[in-house]
């Protein structure tokens, strides 16, 4: 068991607003606020939206929508406010130049002039001759004349980061002591040459500023922490931070193929899961595992019981397989936890258009409520009850072509002619009394039930698989079910 944090936790989630969020985003969120929650510390939300080109005012919406959403709180941010206020980047401008100012200032930053073909020609050379191809350092002592030089040539400068010559070590939360050499991180970009801050810049400022305590993220930002670690150290020297973060670098998620999963992969998209009917229970929990575990026994597990066990030092370093049907499998079980009552309600969204076949006047309160149970354990996503019970409100079953051409074999007629006898004299009240009905139909022509109920189950239902059918007989009602059993019969006989 990891220890406590020394001083008190402060973790943020800071997410661009540059389209639909991804799973690894959500991952990544919920690993800090559970570590958050975890040690009573800070949840900070902060929106990186300094890239005009690529940020949208929609985007940004859809994150705050989809975090609350999946039920994360945060305790300063968006909407919410807090100490360390703005908490869009967009919006902390002026602070970015007054750091970048400073640095200039103590010299540990300094104007490079290169032009991109400069740069690109010396790096193709040092890669030829087998040396680091990085940023040379060309820029970082010109004297007064150079300098005039390149301003009389109209060339506008960058502000480059001057990195320490020295070896970078850290003790990384998941995976232990990394240590980086000079030569494999040099001086980089913090400023363009417009003005516009870098990330490089913006995120350790603003984690700086909001006295972030620990940087849980994802394992492809693991190359930019020595850089940062450098930044900071010099920020404190210069007044500005406190402390240098704890780092802890979360494992890659791979998709198809053994890929790193990517924003552009299907599977990735969060807005997928939502409309598939997702629970953000089941979703969070297996996005859990992709990296943490509860214990080896339970796989099935609430929010509150992850952040009960969650630690940093337990997120095992490997990369993550993302698997859909075992995401799927997950979220069923927690379909199968919801009280009836819940599930109920999150269904509603797909009994009605755009996702409802039927008339909305034919939907049927009384029915639903009578299915809703036996539906709850046959669900894997909540968007698989329109299918499930559209006989119910339709005025008759859409029969799936596949599924009437297995069911409805030689002799079909003749079997559906005796359920239909022996349904006529049935209990209603009692599926065990339609199963009766439907067994003594397979008795008499040789077949067991399920052989038997088949042909009735796509007559009344439209298709092969679905609700338990009993239930599913006694909620439509005596009437309408008999009636398609007719209506099949007919269909039979025609051809």
């Amino acid at each position: 068991m990891a220890s406590a944090p020394a001083s008190p936790v402060r973790v943020r989630f800071c997410p661009s607003p540059t389209g639909n969020p991804h799973v690894g985003l959500v991952r990544t969120a919920l690993f800090n606020w559970a570590y958050a929650r975890h040690h009573g510390g800070t949840f900070v939300f902060r929106i990186e939206d300094t890239d005009a080109a690529r940020d949208s005012e929609e985007s940004y919406r859809q994150l705050l929508d989809s975090m609350r959403w999946l039920g994360f709180d945060w305790d300063e941010g968006p909407e919410i406010g807090g100490p360390h206020a703005p908490y869009r980047q967009s919006q902390r401008m002026d602070l970015y130049k007054d750091v970048a100012d400073k640095l200039l200032d103590a010299g540990r930053a300094y104007h490079c002039y290169c032009s991109q073909e400069e740069l690109d020609g010396r790096r193709e050379a040092a890669r030829a001759a087998g040396r680091p191809s990085g940023y040379d350092g060309h820029c970082r002592d010109l004297g007064t004349e150079q300098v005039e030089r390149y301003k009389a040539q109209g060339r506008t400068p960058i502000v480059r980061f001057r990195m320490p010559d020295k070896t970078i070590t850290f003790n990384d939360l998941v995976r232990g002591e990394l240590s980086f050499t000079p030569e494999n991180v040099p001086d980089y970009g913090i400023v363009r040459a417009n003005g516009a801050p870098l990330y490089t810049l913006v995120n350790p400022v603003d984690d700086a500023l909001m006295e972030i305590t620990h940087v849980l993220r994802g394992e492809d930002l693991l190359s930019s922490t020595p850089r940062q670690i450098a930044l900071y150290e010099a920020l404190i020297e210069l007044g500005v931070a406190h402390r240098v973060p704890d780092f802890g670098h979360l494992p890659y998620v791979m998709g198809e193929g053994n890929k790193k999963l990517s924003k552009r992969d299907p599977q990735a998209s969060l807005n997928l899961y939502r409309e598939r009917g997702f629970l953000p229970e089941g979703l969070l929990n297996y996005l859990s595992l992709l990296g943490w575990s509860l214990s080896a026994e339970q796989d099935v597990f609430s929010a509150r019981e992850m952040v009960a066990a969650f630690e940093i030092g337990d997120v095992n370093p490997n990369p993550a397989r993302f698997d859909l049907k075992k995401c799927e499998a997950i979220n069923a079980d927690h379909i199968r936890l919801l009280e009836v009552k819940d599930f109920t309600e999150r269904c509603r969204p797909w009994l009605a258009a755009p996702f409802a076949p039927w008339a909305s006047e034919d939907f049927d309160e009384a029915r639903w409520q009578a299915i809703a149970p036996h539906a709850q354990t046959r669900l894997k996503v909540l968007s698989e009850i329109t299918d499930n019970v559209d006989f119910l409100f339709l005025p008759q079953p859409v029969h799936d072509e596949a599924s009437w051409a297995k069911a409805m074999k030689e002799g079909s007629d003749a079997l559906l002619r005796t359920a239909r006898e022996k349904l006529e004299s049935a209990d209603w009240d009692s599926p065990e009394s339609l199963k009766e009905a439907v067994l003594a139909a397979g008795e008499t022509h040789g077949l067991k039930l399920g052989k038997a109920q088949a042909p009735v189950r796509v007559a009344v239902t439209g298709r092969t698989v679905g609700l338990p059918l009993f239930e599913s007989l006694q909620v439509l009602g005596k009437d309408a079910s008999l009636s398609r059993v007719d209506a099949a019969l007919a269909k039979l006989t025609e051809g």
